[in-house]
């Protein structure tokens, strides 16, 4: 069984996505095997971060973060290796991975982006301002970006990539939606496969 650290600070409806998926799998599901992995650590630098709700209803740990250890100490992993912490998954983490972290879990460290990379990428690049900006530029279509995490914003290797159209009439809102449901449909199941090749 392989441990799974969720990096969050927002509402963390990616995070209770991962969690339901890797809870409900079944031999049946998952060619006999059961579930790979769990998520055994919430990680926020927020407090009143929806995902705090989240992990305490679903009864994981949470592990608060401050910035100055983080991008200026060990970031925090030593304590992610005490926890047998195998692979780490930003779902609305804003923070950059400092070098250190990245180093300690080398193709371990996956993140999502809510834009088609490496368009709409970069310090900033998240949330709405990403929308906007696709809407701004008179994009036809948009989507998601599963990708490696390396040392700079948005740059890993791209794992997996869906898209949606951009309508006519939309808002930054209204993409956000269809952005949404394409990360709920996808993410969990990329990790799951991306758990199951972790040596």
């Amino acid at each position: 069984m392989k441990h799974i650290a969720i990096f969050a600070s927002g509402a963390g409806s990616n995070a209770q996505k991962i969690i339901d998926h890797f809870r409900n799998l079944s031999p049946s599901l998952s060619k006999g095997e059961g579930a790979s992995a769990e998520v055994s650590l919430i990680i926020c630098n927020k407090p009143g971060a929806g995902v705090l709700s989240i992990a305490e209803k679903e009864d994981i740990p949470v592990m608060f973060i401050e910035k100055e250890k983080f991008f200026r100490g060990n970031a925090y992993v030593n304590e992610l290796k005490e926890k047998q912490i195998d692979f780490i998954v930003l779902a609305g983490f804003l923070w950059k991975i400092p070098d250190t972290l990245v180093r300690a879990f080398p193709r371990r460290i996956i993140n999502i982006h809510p834009a088609l990379l490496p368009k709409y990428g970069g310090k900033g690049m998240y949330g709405n301002n990403v929308h906007a900006a696709v809407l701004a530029a008179g994009e036809k279509e948009s989507g998601i970006t599963i990708h490696y995490v390396d040392e700079q914003y948005d740059n890993g290797d791209i794992i997996f990539q869906a898209t949606c159209p951009v309508l006519s009439d939309d808002t930054p809102d209204s993409l956000a939606r269809r952005i949404h449901q394409l990360e709920h449909e996808h993410f969990p199941k990329v990790i799951e496969k991306l758990v199951r090749e972790v040596k």
